[in-house]
């Protein structure tokens, strides 16, 4: 049976975390909850893998291995009406620093719980972007987020 992502994936916002593979239960419920405000297809986190040549003079095949890892990331936020709802367009300004914390698979209303699988993305927030109005959409703007360090991709919460 397939996993239906809708409903399924919570976002956070850490101004830090004690362990990146292991945030605790208090760091995550602390953490300031984004998910409600990122549109449906708004989280892009798309690691890339770089090719290092490995063959030489003698080959007769092009060969290669993994090099250094980099994401290309963004959040694309909906506005709010109060500050409550505004609050990524508030605070994920150019140059502040956090951690993101993304859980996938369990659904959104569940509590943070020790045992959980989730992804920690220590970040820098680049300039804000206000999308451009359209007919029938609500107001979005997009935050570029640069990887700073490397992530926990598969972290684990922790008691």
């Amino acid at each position: 049976m397939d996993l239906i992502s809708d409903g399924k994936t919570r976002v956070a916002w850490a101004s830090s975390l004690a362990n990146l593979a292991a945030p605790t239960v208090a760091e995550c419920n602390a953490a300031q909850e984004l998910t409600a405000r990122i549109t449906p297809d708004g989280l892009k986190i798309d690691p890339t893998t770089a090719d290092v040549d490995t063959s030489s003079l003698a080959s007769k095949f092009d060969t290669k291995e993994a090099g250094r890892v980099g994401y290309e990331t963004e959040l694309t936020f909906k506005r709010g009406t109060t500050l409550a709802e505004d609050w990524p367009y508030q605070n994920l300004k150019y140059g502040l620093h956090g951690v993101l914390i993304v859980r996938r698979g369990i659904d959104v209303e569940t509590a943070w719980t020790a045992g959980q699988q989730v992804e920690t993305y220590p970040l820098v927030c680049g300039e804000r972007a206000n999308v451009s109005p359209a007919a029938n959409e609500v107001s979005k703007f997009i935050s570029p987020i640069k990887v700073t360090a490397p992530p926990a991709t598969d972290a684990v919460v922790a008691a």
